[in-house]
């Protein structure tokens, strides 16, 4: 029977152990002495998550859901819809966003529902609007131009 147990986290590299103290010790250990290269290696290649969930600067003049939706006709279109609220998320610093996210936002903002978010993705992307990614989607400098948003 297991009498330790340890979880380690450093950026996206995970550990966890459950076993005999003594080797969950000697693992510890070996962490330790490993923790700077982990880090390093963690940021390395945890950075294709970590940067597609970083977020630019906030802006703080961004209106609110609604009103956003409403100023660029998406308001009835689920396709539009989607790729507006996408982009009211992308001023809202989220460069990288999934459909989850923009279901949320709508739901939050007490906004009526899509009724399938990834069929609305996947004609965003057919458009050539929003290009799927490792960490969900974006919207494309044309999907940007189409909502008439400034580019950063």
């Amino acid at each position: 029977m297991a009498d330790a147990k340890i979880e380690i986290k450093i950026g996206e590299l995970h550990f966890s152990a459950e076993a005999e103290q003594q080797w969950v010790a000697s693992q510890l250990d070996k962490i330790i002495a490993k923790a700077d290269v982990l880090g390093k290696l963690a940021e390395k290649h945890g950075a294709s998550s970590s940067d597609a969930k970083k977020e630019t600067p906030r802006n703080e003049n961004v209106p609110a859901l609604g009103a956003f939706l409403t100023s660029k006709n998406a308001t009835t279109n689920q396709t539009r819809k989607f790729l507006a609220t996408a982009g009211w998320l992308y001023l809202k610093g989220k460069k990288t966003t999934t459909t989850k996210e923009v279901s949320g936002a709508l739901k939050e903002n007490s906004q009526n529902r899509l009724s399938n978010p990834s069929q609305c993705l996947n004609e965003n992307v057919k458009q050539g609007l929003c290009e799927k990614s490792d960490m969900g989607f974006f919207v494309t400098v044309e999907g940007l131009k189409e909502l008439s948003i400034q580019i950063e």
